[in-house]
């Protein structure tokens, strides 16, 4: 496949409705065989530049377009779809917006038909994809049922299905479980090497770069800041802007004259019971397979909770059952002391805010004001209290500058801030987060989980990931999930050093957490990386701790 190499030369583009930009001179080549890693933060044109090369701008999005974008030759702007479609392929940030069909066998079958394959080629395509992914168990499964994990890896099975020269991949990872991860970056190596080219537009650097990308480019505002080699990529981002490796982001953070860091979390809580759920079981449907197996924990003030495990495992139903959106089949929960069967959704909402793991599922609203508004209004509050707290929850997720928007117009990060501001804004005594994180790129996430954090508004806090370092920079609790049981109920120094356990939850161990591990009987309790870095700057000895310098590592 040598000639399946991508080439932008100059390339520019404006949207109709901007004033500026949103990517301008952009110049690189992937030739086939090559994986080239995209990094940066959110709205620096990584999404724009995709769409310029899968060739929904100029089709799909209208703006002022220069420069040129050619795949094995072929300018894309002269391609027609049906050609196109055959060249390049993309798996969006989002899996919820290119699922189509009701089964997973024909979400995955349907490019190849579409190409108008034989039948024979289609099943053998199919049953290839789910192998290559180890996801043949999913085969027969509705695809509405997946978690958003597994919708995440059928998606990329329905690409590699059509066994297109260039893969596009946004944001491959953002649901995936670790383990997961792993699985689908060597998944990544593995066509590479088969001769294709590929784009990984990801905000999880750390992990992109055990796969060794042939090059990594750094956008910044539009423009190319870094187009190198991957190993030089650590040299040259900021790592409060770019998840990088735990000890190179320390190092450059080191050279800072102050660093500034978070409280770490207060002590695991023994308040007063806010949630008690006991011995919940559960399954969809008459005949399917029990997700939650006999679950009792309880949660309370004071908590803040990091909810670990593999994808599938019934994480996602547990928090539903909390919010009043599945009821136990057998077992009970309650929530402040009531029973949830005897509740409804709206009156549990009092209690707890629940953000979905899909922004799709909760917005609606034609503004985001209208859609932080609805959730208090509903509630009865106060039209001038509604104005403060949807004041304060846009402050909080950099959100005033879209306040006439239509939520579902944003980009995927922006539409998971939304949600998220609107359950701030409802101030709810436990706030529920399903995947926070996800899709968000570092600087944004770290501010808004930590001013969450530290207020003072939510009485508990809960939280669904599969980021071990969000796990252990914000958690004074973690509880590890597998196969519908709790696995592990502890504070962080208690649980996370038993890594045996954590690769059987699908959790791996991460440069950050190997860090904390070796200073764990000095600091005694784990530390997020800009209070590891602080630690480290007023302890002798940090350069043993790191062992190396980044050039040593990294060759930058």
């Amino acid at each position: 496949m040598a000639d399946s190499a991508l080439t932008i030369e100059q390339l520019s583009f404006r949207y109709r409705t901007a004033e500026t930009p949103a990517i301008s001179a952009i110049d690189v080549r992937v030739d086939g065989g090559e994986v080239l890693l995209i990094a940066g933060p959110s709205g620096c044109g990584k999404s724009t530049l995709l769409r310029c090369i899968n060739g929904l701008i100029p089709r799909s999005y209208r703006g002022e377009l220069a420069g040129r974008v050619t795949i094995a030759g072929q300018a894309v702007a002269d391609l027609p779809l049906s050609r196109l479609a055959r060249l390049v392929g993309t798996v969006l940030q989002d899996p919820e917006k290119q699922i189509v069909a009701s089964y997973v066998a024909e979400e995955v079958a349907f490019g190849p038909e579409n190409l108008g394959w034989p039948r024979s080629q289609v099943l053998a395509a199919v049953d290839a994809a789910l192998a290559e992914l180890d996801i043949t168990h999913l085969r027969g499964r509705e695809t509405y049922r997946l978690s958003g994990g597994e919708k995440q890896k059928v998606a990329l099975a329905g690409l590699l299905a059509m066994e297109p020269r260039l893969l596009l991949l946004d944001e491959p990872l953002a649901s995936l479980d670790p383990l997961a991860a792993q699985h689908a970056l060597e998944v990544i190596r593995a066509q590479a090497d088969r001769g294709r080219s590929i784009v990984v537009v990801e905000h999880r650097v750390d992990d992109a770069l055990s796969i060794g990308p042939e090059r990594a480019m750094l956008m910044h505002e539009g423009r190319q800041a870094y187009l190198g080699a991957a190993a030089g990529l650590a040299a040259v981002a900021d790592p409060l802007l770019v998840k990088l490796p735990a000890d190179a982001a320390l190092e450059r953070l080191r050279e800072r004259p102050q660093i500034e860091a978070p409280a770490p979390p207060a002590r695991r809580a023994a308040g007063e019971p806010l949630v008690e759920i006991e011995n919940v079981e559960f399954r969809y449907g008459d005949d399917g397979p029990p997700v939650l197996k006999g679950v009792s924990l309880t949660i309370r003030k004071g908590d803040v909770i990091a909810l670990l495990g593999p994808n599938g495992s019934g994480k996602s139903t547990l928090v539903k059952h909390i919010v009043g959106l599945n009821r136990p089949q057998r077992g009970t929960v309650r929530v402040e002391g009531r029973d949830t069967r005897a509740a409804t959704t709206a009156q549990l909402a009092r209690s707890v805010g629940f953000v979905f793991q899909s922004p799709t599922h909760m917005l609606f609203a034609p503004t985001v004001r209208e859609e932080l508004a609805f959730g208090p209004r509903n509630l009865g509050v106060d039209p001038a209290t509604i104005e403060r707290t949807t004041a304060h929850a846009l402050e909080l997720l950099r959100l005033e500058d879209h306040l006439e928007r239509a939520p579902l117009s944003l980009s995927f990060g922006q539409q998971k801030r939304v949600g998220i501001a609107a359950v701030l804004a409802m101030e709810s005594r436990i706030l529920v987060m399903d995947e926070p994180t996800a899709g968000q790129d570092y600087a944004s996430y770290t501010r808004f989980m930590d001013e969450i954090a530290s207020l003072d508004a939510f009485d508990a806090l809960l939280f669904v990931t599969h980021d071990l370092d969000l796990a252990l920079s914000y958690a004074n609790r973690v509880l590890l999930f597998n196969d519908g049981q709790l696995a592990a109920d502890g504070t962080p120094e208690d649980v996370l050093p038993d890594t045996a356990l954590l690769r059987r939850c699908h959790v791996l161990p991460t440069s950050l957490l190997e860090l904390n591990l070796q200073l764990l009987p000095q600091t005694g309790r784990m530390l997020g990386l800009r209070q590891l870095a602080a630690y480290l700057q007023q302890t002798e000895g940090g350069d043993r701790v790191l062992g190396t310098t980044p050039s040593q590592r990294y060759g930058a």
